[in-house]
């Protein structure tokens, strides 16, 4: 297969397993989202809803999971769409691979660095005293790796990270631009009328295989350490305050606030904006709701939701009962309408009044 000219539709069938249905024949050169796809394109449905919005494009050719039946333009049936797009988009598109640059001469390093081999750093890039970084490893442009600072094998980190001191790094993980790891965690306490700030000693470790997007923050421990567990991934726009210690394969969307010491467990969710106060554990396999609060602790394989956050069912039946208040309104106006035209009628109230107090005494 020649990547300038593309592919075949058989061709792309043939590298994820696909059946084929159509002209096998048909060069395909681009892969690309349903809103998007022109001829010599192929495009993606993953619902059957989405057949009609397929027919309004002038995409070649489609990929369609086996369950969906579907009859008209050439098409790829897989057992995994989004998978098998994926592969087919790497075919079609394939990422720029990066030339190995060695050290570049306008780096800073340490005479006390240590560099092992294979090692990219790029323009700019500012290494302290006593930093070692593990073979195979890039650093981007503008990166600062203040002292101490331990890097393992294969890590990416990509431009203006900034590592405070003595922050350790695992294997395989990738850090995005604008990450600060290791920065003083937000502890103060009130002294003669003055906000005096608490120790800030401790240090950060990030175990193998983890992500952090861009432009998350992760302080260092008061006196111990921040920790983030092998395998987790973190959104943009995190914060993971002093002293947390986060489990192994979490998955934390964009822009969560994680108060000080608090803790997850491991394969633990938190959605988009939820929020956790300090000391809170959050159990193994619990998953945290977009724009929830978590006040207290949340036991393993809960799903949890709303400010103050509760459990997903009790949040349902207290949505539900508001979602009802307008019509309980209506009907208490009718109720309120009828009891005055029966006390019109009966010529006195219907309402039980009170008994009179007994002044015999």
């Amino acid at each position: 297969m020649d990547n300038a000219r593309g592919a075949t539709l058989a061709e792309l069938a043939e590298l994820v397993g696909g059946t084929l249905r159509g002209d096998g024949s048909l060069r395909i050169t681009a892969a690309k989202p349903l809103n998007e796809a022109n001829a010599g394109d192929i495009t993606l449905i993953d619902q059957p809803e989405r057949i009609a919005q397929l027919n309004a494009t002038a995409a070649t050719a489609v990929l369609v999971p086996r369950q969906i039946e579907y009859a008209g333009r050439p098409s790829i049936s897989v057992d995994n769409a989004h998978e098998s797009f994926r592969i087919i988009f790497a075919r079609l598109h394939p990422p720029r691979q990066r030339s190995r640059i060695g050290i570049h001469p306008t780096a800073i390093i340490s005479p006390t660095a240590k560099i092992a081999e294979g090692v990219d750093i790029h323009p700019h890039a500012n290494l302290g005293d006593d930093v070692e970084v593990g073979p195979g490893s890039t650093i981007h442009a503008s990166v600062q790796l203040m002292a101490g600072c331990r890097i393992g094998r294969d890590v990416t980190i990509y431009p203006n990270v900034t590592l405070y001191e003595n922050c350790l790094i695992g294997d395989r993980v990738t850090i995005h631009s604008g990450v600060v790891i290791g920065a003083h965690g937000f502890g103060y306490t009130s002294v003669d009328d003055r906000h005096e700030p608490a120790a800030q000693l401790g240090h950060v470790v990030i175990e193998n295989d983890v992500e952090i997007g861009a432009g998350s923050k992760v302080d260092r421990g008061t006196y111990g350490s921040t920790r983030v567990g092998e395998g987790t991934k973190i959104d943009n726009l995190v914060q993971i305050a002093h002293n947390c210690k986060i489990g192994r394969h979490n998955l934390i969307c964009a822009q969560v606030g994680i108060g000080g010491s608090s803790s997850t467990g491991d394969y633990v969710v938190l959605a988009g904006q939820a929020g956790l106060r300090d000391h809170v554990h959050i159990g193994a396999h619990a998953v945290v709701c977009g724009m929830s609060g978590i006040t207290n602790d949340v036991k393993e394989q809960t799903i949890m939701l709303g400010l103050p956050a509760t459990t997903e069912r009790e949040q349902k039946v207290r949505l539900a009962a508001i979602s009802k208040l307008p019509e309980l309104r209506r009907e208490m106006r009718v109720m309120r309408r009828t009891i005055q035209e029966l006390q019109q009628l009966l010529g006195h109230s219907v309402v039980p009044q009170p008994a009179p107090h007994d002044h015999a005494a």
